[in-house]
């Protein structure tokens, strides 16, 4: 189910947070994420975030900031699962754009975004990394599930 966050999964999440990052960006040192860790915690709190729960369980969570996709982050375990494709479902129904960045090294997100009717819009280096990021937009006008015009 997913469901508004609490502010008693903070543990749950930012260990979800770490794991998966340092899973997912095997290209980028993993002193990176933990050297970001206590930051990114404190701005979990000015973030929108949904939970993905299972049995009491945190299984995954999507943060947002104003339509900014700062991440969807599922356990490594359930990932493929449909999981993520929820999440992202979930906040495509309460906007009418999403934006985000990916890493274009880490081409399960990619590809997941291109899927999801994301495009790419440009590509930068990201200074703190030196690794190359694809800014992603989805427009809700513009995707395939568009309303009848009859």
């Amino acid at each position: 189910m997913i469901r508004n966050f609490r502010k008693d999964d903070i543990e749950e999440v930012m260990k979800l947070w770490l794991d998966t990052n340092i899973l997912a960006h095997d290209f980028i040192e993993s002193n990176y994420w933990k050297g970001n860790f206590d930051a990114v915690k404190v701005m979990i709190s000015n973030a929108t975030i949904f939970v993905y729960e299972q049995k009491g369980i945190v299984k995954g969570f999507i943060g947002l900031i104003d339509g900014y996709i700062a991440g969807i982050f599922v356990c490594n375990a359930c990932q493929s699962k449909g999981i993520g494709k929820k999440l992202l479902n979930h906040v495509k129904e309460k906007y009418d754009q999403l934006f985000l960045q990916v890493y274009k090294k880490n081409n399960r997100a990619v590809n997941f975004y291109l899927r999801e009717e994301f495009s790419i819009q440009n590509e930068q280096i990201d200074e703190n990394t030196g690794e190359i990021k694809f800014a992603m937009k989805w427009n809700k006008l513009s995707s395939s599930v568009k309303a009848c015009s009859c």
